[in-house]
Formats: structure tokens, sequence, C-alpha cells
């Protein structure tokens, strides 16, 4: 069996993560692509990971690829979470993910509907559907509070957890528009401010063509595994939220191969990608929270020293904006109210790296311009950095 050890995984991060100078991509596609897909919960995330992977910095490219050509695109689906992919793997990911995630939604709003009591059902879902379709079809597109404003169904308040300690009252305008998105029938367009922010305008959209479960699975299991092998099965299950039983079917179907890790278990890549990937040179990155160089495994050891973790986690297990070192985490940055950005080693990595992580820190200055940004998750660190 091949051995991958720890230091190979790092220099295989680097080079197919797009991270160092050498290798950064000249389009936005190729930089989302080559890490299969971009968190998206946070707005800003999804900029500030692409532009780390690009020769040329730039807002309006990532901007043009969301809201003009919409070569990316914006999915419910793994763990039931937000995520931006090319419009080349999205069909993949919507089969094997985002069905079963936009299929729960609904359920989970049809049982709200019924709890509240007021004889509002699927007929009356379905109707405030079609009419908010129907609106959004005529206008182009609207923001969340605009289609209120001109669907008077919208504007229903429900109970939820009637009769229990968490009982309240909600509109169910957000819950419509989050199932009408799910299912595809709707995407997230331009925000009504800066690309900092998720409040966006809905579109009118086409749901993905529909394929078998089991292919599409597969397909995210070969892409994963070329980006982020030699990982483990516990680390694809992991990054999809797929059961166990399916992860290892999409592990067979891939033709993965098993190779030895530096701590002993099994790790599986790509067919034939055993042979080492040349070293590349000296880099340092600057990377978001939830950036999927971070989040790409759930066993992160390789890359993340254990006494770096509650600097730079939630308490939810959200990472926060992190620094790198020739595929290491070795500390945290954070954007101050001036907009200067400031970090914080939690590694001694020598001048050398101080001078590349220096470097980029202006290349970051440089095309965020006036922006400012808060993550969505806080983490110690960048509180303290920010305070």
């Amino acid at each position: 069996m091949h051995r991958i050890d720890d230091n190979q995984r790092r220099i295989r991060l680097g080079r197919r993560h797009l991270l160092a100078p050498s290798v950064r991509a000249d389009s936005v596609v190729a930089a989302a692509d080559a890490v299969v897909a971009l968190h998206a919960t946070d707005a800003a995330t999804v900029f500030l990971s692409a532009c780390a992977r690009l020769s040329e910095a730039s807002v309006e490219a990532v901007e043009h690829a969301l809201y003009e050509d919409v070569s990316l695109v914006r999915l419910l689906s793994l763990r039931n979470t937000l995520f931006t992919m090319s419009t080349d793997i999205a069909p993949a990911i919507d089969a094997s993910n985002a069905r079963a995630v936009a299929a729960k939604e609904r359920r989970t709003l049809l049982k709200h509907l019924r709890e509240d009591g007021n004889g509002l059902d699927e007929a009356w879902l379905s109707a405030t559907e079609r009419e908010t379709l129907a609106v959004l079809a005529a206008r182009g597109h609207a923001s969340g509070s605009e289609l209120s404003a001109a669907v008077p169904a919208l504007r229903t308040k429900i109970t939820v957890f009637p009769g229990t300690k968490q009982e309240t009252v909600q509109g169910v305008a957000s819950r419509v528009i989050r199932v009408l998105a799910a299912d595809g029938r709707i995407r997230r367009g331009r925000p009504r401010e800066s690309w900092t922010s998720s409040q966006f305008r809905w579109t009118p959209a086409d749901p993905w063509p529909t394929s078998a479960v089991a292919e599409a699975q597969a397909e995210v299991a070969r892409r994963w595994l070329r980006a982020y092998g030699p990982a483990t099965e516990a680390d694809l299950k992991w990054w999809t939220g797929w059961g166990l039983r399916e992860t290892r079917k999409a592990l067979a179907a891939a033709d993965a191969e098993e190779v030895l890790l530096d701590n002993g278990a099994s790790g599986w890549v790509a067919p034939g990608d055993v042979a080492p990937d040349m070293p590349l040179e000296p880099w340092a990155a600057l990377l978001p929270s939830l950036d999927p160089s971070a989040m790409g495994w759930s066993d992160r050891s390789f890359h993340l020293a254990v006494s770096h973790r509650t600097a730079l986690f939630d308490r939810a297990g959200n990472i926060g904006p992190t620094v790198w070192w020739n595929g290491e985490i070795v500390g945290g940055w954070a954007q101050r109210a001036d907009g200067e950005p400031v970090w914080r080693l939690l590694s001694d990595v020598g001048r050398d790296a101080s001078v590349l992580i220096e470097a980029e820190a202006s290349r970051l200055s440089a095309w965020v311009g006036e922006a400012r940004i808060t993550p969505r998750f806080r983490t110690p660190l960048e509180r303290e950095l920010t305070a």
C-alpha cells in the first residue's frame, strides 16, 4: 500500500487548492472547482475564498460569475448548508444532496403549517408558491420584503412549536422563499447592498436536470478526492453529510484507491493518484472563516495543531479567518474598523514567513478596498484582534 505522509498532504493542499502564487487561477470558476464548492453561509466568504486563489483578485470578477454569466450558483446542499459552486458540478451536487435537503425543508414547513391549526395545508402552500413565482417572473427580480408586499399570503403569521417552551410566532415569507430556493425554482441574485451582504434579491430559475443519486454521489466523490485526497472515509462522510453506507458506496463507485496515512489510518485518493506532487515555493495565505481548505476534512491534524483550535473555532465548530504558511494553519487574522488587516501568529514561523504574510495582507487590503468584513461566526481570536 502506498504511503502519503503529512508533508505531502500539505504540498497537495497548496497546489490543488491554488494557494501558492505559482498555481493561482485565472478564472473564478477554476478557483471554485479546485475545492469543489465554496462555503456561502457568509456572503463575504465566497469572495474572500475565490480571490485568495486568483492571480488577479477582483470583486467584479466574482460578481460577474455569480450574477452576469451565472457560471457560479448557490445551492443549499452539503450538510444542509449553503454552498457556491460552478454550473459544471452543480447538477451532481443537486442530485447527491440538494434534492434530499429540499424535500426535508418542504416537510418541515408543512409540519409547521399543520401544527398552526388555522387550516394552512399543502394546497395553501402550492397556491402561495405559484403566486410568488408569478410576481417574480413579472418583475425579474425582487427582495424578500418586496415579495411579501406583493403577495398577501406571504404576510401570514404562524405559531411554531405550539405548547412548548420554544413556542413563537413567525412569518412564513422567509420559509416559503427558502423552500422555493431549495427546489431550484428561484435563485439568489445581487444583494441589495454591497458584496458582503446576505440581503439578496431573488430571480426566477429552472430546476437542475434530474439524475440518479448514486451516479451523482460517485461524481462528487471523484471530484472531492482529486481536491482533498488523501482523506479518510470519515472525512468524506463529514464533508458531504451522507450516511456511512452512501459514503462507502460512493468511494467504491469512484474507484478510490486506498493509501496509508502518517497516523496509521487508511486514506483514499482518486484512481492512480499516488505519485508525489512536486514541492512548491514558500507560500502564505490569509483565508476567510469557513474556507474550504480549513473545512475540507473532519480530521485536520495534518495542517492544524490541536493547541490552536480554541482560538480559531467558535463553540459550534466553525473556523474563523486563518493565516497559512506552507500548508499549515499558523494563526488568525481580522479586519479592524479602519479596514486594516491584522493578524496573530500562533506558531513560530520565522522572518521569511512574516514577510510573505505581510505581502498577502497588503494584497487582501488592496482588493477589498473600502469594504468592511465581520464574519458571521465570530471566534475568540478574531474578536480579540478587532477589540
